[in-house]
């Protein structure tokens, strides 16, 4: 019997002159999958040398319909089963996925991402490169990993240092979610659109008679709304408390502190992975000084080191997924258990390269 070929989860197609992305796995939030990753970067590496693509719009589907969530992250669940199985397929997802973050952020052609509902995580990573990021009411943007015994990835650590002041070292230890108006405040997305307009602008692209990627761009900006961001943080309390030296300076201080924000915020890390919190403050310092191609190769060198420094059940990552995705009994094991008891050469080794540079798997990106 003949084998009916997989079902894709991403539709990529050209409308006029637009080539237009579709992430179409709804139930799970359109978590990117490694085929999912291999079919976005199919359709991108074409369009770039097709003259008659001038520009890119990528978008979510919904349980409701188009547009219902962007995507929630990768596939948590497939990191989790490959970890404890040895599926090679987990260091194929990585390279891969961190290669297309690359490619996005340096795509030769306007690349607008329309990030409505959710955007979290892989989400981000494949719209935070984009030269137009829209927000609308509906958005809820966080790089929530530290939730998981990880680190924010997809270039994280690139995007969130070049935040203003101390604020990628909070979204990064803390995965605060942003709605669209802190996202525009964060300096995360450029516009905010009201998501009911989203319909008739996805279909206006492949009805209006564009004569360059700029005017694909220019068009969409039209639809968005007047007003700035708006801060739901305390921007002075997070650049003082998240510029101190130490994730246990940052702790205290944050205990030691009179408003109900610094208690929240002490509570949320303390539930946190501690190991992974000291990783995730060097990461975003270290990222603050570095090019777009080094941080990811810096972060292919961590994922790596988060599954494969201990045995799989025993990483941190490992265990977080059990605790919120698998078992969801939400009670992670961590290990040290107390920010307090993480050692500096604990820390070190994740920023120890599994490979020499002439054979790191990311080595052919540029700048």
């Amino acid at each position: 019997m003949p084998q009916l070929p997989a079902e894709s989860n991403v539709i990529t197609e050209v409308r006029g002159r637009v080539g237009c992305i579709t992430l179409d796995r709804p139930k799970a939030l359109n978590a990117l999958s490694l085929d999912m990753v291999r079919d976005i970067t199919r359709g991108l590496l074409a369009w770039r040398d097709d003259p008659q693509v001038l520009a890119v719009a990528i978008r979510g589907m919904g349980k409701e319909g188009p547009f219902g969530a962007f995507c929630a992250g990768g596939d948590i669940r497939f990191f989790h089963q490959a970890a404890l199985a040895g599926d090679p397929r987990l260091e194929d997802f990585f390279t891969e996925e961190y290669a297309l973050n690359h490619l996005i952020h340096t795509y030769a052609k306007p690349y607008i991402a329309l990030m409505d509902g959710i955007c979290m995580g892989g989400g981000m990573g494949i719209s935070q490169g984009a030269s137009l990021r829209i927000v609308t009411e509906r958005s809820k943007l966080a790089m929530p990993e530290t939730n998981i015994g990880l680190f924010p990835d997809v270039g994280g650590g690139y995007f969130l240092s070049r935040c203003a002041g101390r604020l990628g070292e909070y979204l990064a230890l803390t995965g605060q979610v942003l709605g669209g108006p802190e996202a525009l405040a964060a300096g995360l997305a450029d516009v905010q659109m009201d998501s009911a307009r989203l319909a008739s602008l996805w279909d206006s692209l492949g009805s209006t008679p564009f004569e360059t990627g700029e005017a694909v761009e220019r068009w969409c900006r039209t639809h968005a709304l007047k007003g700035t961001g708006q801060a739901g943080w305390p921007s002075a309390e997070v650049d003082r408390v998240f510029a101190l030296d130490s994730v246990g300076a940052i702790v205290q201080a944050l205990e030691q502190g009179t408003t109900e924000w610094a208690r929240e915020t002490a509570a949320l890390l303390r539930k946190r992975s501690p190991l992974m919190l000291h990783v995730v403050l060097e990461q975003v310092r270290r990222a603050r000084g570095m090019g777009l191609a080094e941080d990811l190769r810096m972060e292919r060198d961590l994922v790596r080191r988060c599954f494969h420094l201990r045995p799989a059940a025993a990483s941190e990552t490992v265990e977080g997924i059990r605790a919120l995705a698998v078992d969801k009994d939400h009670h992670p094991k961590w290990h040290p258990a107390r920010i307090e008891d993480v050692t500096p050469a604990q820390v070190a080794a994740f920023f120890e390269s599994p490979w020499p540079a002439h054979a790191h798997p990311l080595r052919d990106l540029a700048r």
